[in-house]
């Protein structure tokens, strides 16, 4: 069950992605995923291309395994970005945040499969179109950047749109949610909350106490008014965005400005008040600290138990 054609395209042992989330998917975390047999994708986030180098350079010294490269297709550097997942000869690209055909070439013509996250089937054809290896469908539940669609409603539309493999996100913490993207066609699964709290992960430990925490109703999306909705746990911070988003007093730029590098004080500096928490509606079924390969354990064993238990009834 759990070897699929993900496996194959990626050449891994288990179809598992963890979520490549600026300022928390570093070196550290990806090499982690990558040597428990999934995949551990490096974020670039908006980060310059040094930095990114830096981290592509540091995995390859901590695991032989394949690793992927998150590139943010709104990121200032992306086209300097681009060129480092090509010179670095990174294996797989995730991309968000657009459409990467501008760099499918370039890509391509290194060997580099990629991958976009999509948030609907319009999308999904289009990175079809332009050679991906592979799709992501992101339902609403996800931490970070966000669609409109559920993943539930989102994941099976799309399965039946494309004719590549669809991993889904969004949503997904246990192996009841696990076994549940499979049964709705998915041929992988991507996970972003259940891998903040990794001991591999390095964020600020107030980031994993928070999540640790949360409650199913604790995470808010904000800045849909401006086009980027982005799902948080709740804090001073996203409360005092959303009121500002909607009582009219700030204006899409004062908003944009008002988010700036909320993330990072998040993830870096553990800032509980001003800090941006990326988290998914799944937090609240995330309940302790353990390794990644704990985290791929459990979600491998458990998931087939489930399986196979509904097969035989």
């Amino acid at each position: 069950m759990f070897k699929t054609v993900v496996c194959d395209i990626c050449n891994i042992e288990y179809p598992i992605f963890q979520g490549g989330m600026a300022w928390v998917s570093d070196a550290s975390l990806a090499s982690a995923v990558s040597n428990a047999g999934g995949l551990g994708i490096i974020a670039a986030g908006n980060a310059p291309p040094d930095y990114v180098k830096g981290e592509i350079r540091k995995a390859k010294k901590l695991t032989d395994k394949p690793f992927g490269l998150n590139v943010m297709l709104m990121s200032p550097y992306v086209d300097e970005v681009a060129q480092a997942a090509a010179d670095e000869n990174i294996e797989i690209v995730i991309t968000g945040a657009g459409s990467p055909a501008k760099y499918m070439p370039l890509w391509q013509e290194k060997g580099i499969k990629v991958i976009p996250v999509v948030a609907s089937t319009a999308m999904a054809k289009i990175a079809e179109r332009n050679g991906a290896a592979a799709i992501i469908a992101e339902g609403m539940e996800a931490g970070g950047h966000i669609g409109e669609l559920t993943t539930m409603a989102l994941l099976p539309q799309v399965v039946d749109t494309v004719n590549v493999p669809v991993i889904a996100a969004g949503g997904l913490a246990d192996a009841r949610s696990v076994a549940a993207a499979f049964m709705l066609g998915a041929s992988g699964v991507q996970l972003g909350t259940r891998f903040l709290v990794a001991k591999e992960c390095t964020i600020h430990q107030n980031y994993k106490n928070m999540v640790l925490k949360a409650k199913d109703i604790d995470t808010i999306a904000t800045g849909k008014t401006i086009g980027h909705p982005v799902r948080a746990l709740k804090n001073i911070f996203s409360k005092t965005f959303h009121k500002k988003e909607y009582d009219g007093t700030a204006t899409a730029e004062e908003l944009e400005k008002f988010g700036a590098g909320a993330l990072k004080l998040a993830a870096v500096d553990g800032d509980i008040a001003n800090g941006c928490f990326m988290a998914g509606q799944i937090a609240g079924l995330v309940k302790n600290e353990q390794s990644a390969k704990e985290i791929i354990d459990d979600l491998v064993t458990n998931s087939k138990k489930i399986i196979n238990e509904v097969s035989v009834k």
